[in-house]
């Protein structure tokens, strides 16, 4: 098609119809569009790579409470997972569109399970995020993201390059992590933000993340598919007039997970998430603090809950200290589930303890590399770590990402 339409216009050229520069620019003016669309559009990712060491007799086969980090990533080298990410954010107009696209591929891909309900396996490949953003001229502007989207609770992130420490908190085991439906974001004041979302509800939280996914069946036994979930979060930042506390962040959220009953009795899980960072009186320390709360119900007597501070001390330009004291503990039996708080085989009451110390140091530009020790300890009387029968993990990993 396109091949004759250039004969064509070859041929009215050389009959004199029309000139040659009016066709130049009638080409470039068709260009211009998808050109000014490229222009703003970014492309980012990295590789994440580790090498962990757990040491102890019976590794790797019990690491309760763990995320992106457990058994089968022990003792060995790994590849955590690749990502790209192509976006177009939005800009200062009224009207203003855009989109993210982020693909990951490993291992990481296949725990995060959020193909749809149409893939038949994970195959080393996940959506992570796919939404459309928009913004309304209401007030200093309404935002918008249409698809699929990260959670708005918790400090830590999927991104392990972006969290403190490489391995993930207690807290961060508890929370979601993306989203399928509405977000809606505004910045009612340079101090305070506000986020409100719906999204779809779950069959049963095994598959929490999967997109497009829908709840099984309501409380009165009958296949239903309009159960949904409901997230908020509210973040208040501290203005210059605030002194050495300036840039201080708290946040709250809170977030009703539809989920239909089933075989284990599974209903509305409840999450309450509140978290600050400080800075103390200098850019080179900063002090962190989470508090996560997981219940299958409203005062149902099942939970699980954990606190978390942190320390961060940027010793030098390229030399950073990170550490984390965490501490957790959950019923015999949350959310319905025959196993423990945290995954813990057992099915008992579950009291965690973990101190997690990460050595960053920046060789190579665009580089990440950090030496992280961890150690994990149960305070609930009977072992659950290693081979499910010992009272402590202890681990070193090495971290290392590309970001592009």
């Amino acid at each position: 098609m396109n091949r004759n339409r250039h004969l064509w216009t070859s041929a009215l050229v050389t009959a004199g119809v029309i000139s040659a520069p009016s066709v130049l620019q009638a080409e470039e003016a068709a260009q211009q569009p998808v050109m000014t669309a490229l222009q703003s559009t970014t492309l980012s990712g990295y590789v994440d790579t580790s090498a962990i060491v757990l040491f102890g007799s019976g590794n790797g086969t019990a690491l309760p409470g763990r995320s992106f980090d457990g058994s089968s990533k022990q003792n060995g080298f790994n590849l955590n997972v690749v990502s790209l990410a192509i976006e177009k954010p939005l800009d200062d107009s009224n009207w203003s569109a855009g989109y993210r696209a982020q693909l990951l591929f490993g291992p990481d891909a296949n725990t995060l399970g959020s193909l749809s309900t149409l893939g038949t396996s994970s195959g080393d490949f996940a959506v992570k995020n796919a939404y459309v953003s928009l913004r309304a001229p209401v007030g200093r502007g309404l935002d918008f993201k249409v698809g699929v989207w990260d959670t708005v609770m918790g400090y830590e992130v999927f991104e392990a390059g972006n969290d403190p420490n490489y391995s993930r908190s207690y807290g961060y085991y508890l929370e979601p992590i993306i989203h399928t439906g509405v977000l809606a974001s505004y910045k009612v004041s340079d101090w305070l933000s506000v986020n409100g979302g719906v999204s779809n509800g779950l069959k049963d939280r095994s598959v929490s993340n999967q997109i497009n996914n829908r709840a099984g069946y309501n409380r009165a036994g009958a296949a239903t598919s309009d159960i949904l979930s409901y997230i908020g979060s509210v973040i208040v930042t501290a203005p210059e007039s605030a002194g050495f506390l300036k840039g201080a962040t708290l946040y709250g959220a809170i977030m009703d997970t539809g989920i239909a009953d089933d075989s284990w009795g599974n209903k509305d899980m409840l999450n309450f998430y509140g978290g600050a960072t400080i800075p103390l009186g200098t850019t080179k320390l900063a002090l962190g603090a989470a508090y996560d709360y997981r219940a299958n119900g409203v005062f149902d007597g099942s939970y699980e809950n954990a606190i978390a501070g942190y320390l961060t001390w940027q010793v030098t330009e390229k030399l950073k200290l990170n550490g984390r004291g965490e501490y957790a503990t959950g019923s015999a039996t949350p959310l319905g589930s025959p196993i423990g708080a945290f995954g813990v085989s057992t099915g008992e009451h579950v009291e965690l303890l973990g101190v997690t110390g990460t050595l960053d140091y920046s060789l190579w530009a665009n580089a990440i590399t950090r030496l992280e020790f961890r150690w994990d300890h149960t305070l609930s009387g009977p072992g659950v770590f290693l081979d499910g029968t010992k009272e402590n993990a202890l681990s070193a990993a090495l971290n290392v990402i590309y970001k592009f």
